[in-house]
């Protein structure tokens, strides 16, 4: 199956979602979902596969079991195409549209230690300030959790405490919900953009960890 787009019906599926988002809805309209959503998003991320490889679709179901909103399906679908370490290429669409991204979501203590390693030293720090704002200037917004204070071991007024701070670094872009953000376009706006963010992607795979 060729990607040939989103339907609008995809968007309104996940309207009434936000409105309805219960079993009995989800088992009324589960259809319209594996046609309008789940299909177009296997056909977008295997025409991507070639360049960059392998993605993995996510179930809708959210994970409730310590979670205080219990509401059962994700209100978005997301494809991700992993390159390392909770790391990599991430595509979405929800009610809001698309949207793209990469970079880092999630790191255990010794990796989130090594990349702040890499921030703080004077070469690769720069390197990735330079990047991110170049980023900055071709529409991506840089984003992620990340700390109020400064990270043990490092000053509150290291050059690069901005970065130090973060727990995830993620750069993303919204597409919205017009025709071009979800019509076969979109596969050729998602692969430039993933071929953008690559650096990113490359900066966070080449950070050693011991």
């Amino acid at each position: 199956m060729s990607f040939t787009g989103f339907p609008v019906a995809a968007l309104d599926f996940y309207d009434d979602l936000e409105m309805d988002n219960t079993k009995s809805f989800w088992e009324a309209h589960k259809a319209v979902w594996k046609e309008s959503v789940e299909a177009p998003m296997k056909a977008l991320i295997a025409a991507l596969e070639p360049e960059f490889g392998p993605a993995k679709v996510f179930r809708p179901y959210r994970d409730v079991r310590f979670a205080k909103d219990k509401t059962p399906y994700k209100t978005h679908q997301g494809a991700y195409v992993g390159a390392g370490p909770s790391t990599g290429w991430y595509v979405e669409i929800s009610a809001r549209g698309t949207r793209v991204g990469a970079g880092f979501y999630d790191a255990d203590g010794p990796r989130l230690a090594a990349i702040r390693e890499a921030m703080a030293d004077e070469k690769s720090g720069k390197a990735l300030e330079r990047l991110l704002k170049r980023l900055e200037k071709d529409g991506f917004e840089i984003g992620g959790d990340r700390l109020k204070t400064s990270p043990r071991g490092y000053d509150a007024d290291h050059p690069r405490i901005e970065l130090l701070r973060r727990k995830q670094l993620i750069a993303n872009k919204s597409y919205g919900f017009e025709a071009d953000a979800i019509d076969a376009g979109l596969l050729d706006r998602v692969r430039e953009d993933w071929k953008t963010l690559r650096p990113l992607v490359s900066w966070l795979r080449a950070v050693p960890v011991d």
